[in-house]
């Protein structure tokens, strides 16, 4: 199980990626493996408010489950992956690279002190793993 240190992670199983006043947002590695083969991803529309990490700003498809997806972080949707509509797939492959979900320009900067570590992450998996 892959979970890059310069990420910061949700309990829900997302990740982000922290760049100026935007964060890149995805699913784990630990997510896709659970999930399966993705086949269906809906996502919000660019300008969205999103909020963390209560309500669900989009779902997840896959031949095992299905799911909400949330933001971990308060904002609003500057861009979605749009490749997705017709490479789903990226998410299962690429989780960290290809299969990024959306960005969202930060309302509170400070919310991602708030999210897990590398280390914290990956201890919140092991348990979940047994």
């Amino acid at each position: 199980m892959l979970i890059p240190d310069d990420l910061r992670y949700s309990s829900s199983h997302e990740w982000c990626r922290v760049d100026g006043d935007v964060a890149t947002i995805g699913i784990t590695d630990f997510a896709q493996d659970q999930l399966g083969d993705v086949v269906f991803i809906e996502l919000p529309a660019v300008g969205t408010a999103v909020s963390s990490p209560d309500v669900p700003c989009g779902a997840i498809e896959s031949v095992k489950a299905a799911g909400d997806l949330f933001s971990p972080v308060t904002g609003e949707v500057v861009e979605v992956n749009a490749a997705l509509d017709h490479s789903q797939e990226a998410v299962n492959r690429d989780p960290y690279g290809a299969g990024w979900l959306l960005k969202v320009r930060l309302a509170n900067p400070a919310e991602i002190e708030g999210l897990l570590d590398a280390a914290a992450y990956g201890a919140l998996c092991e348990a979940e793993a047994h």
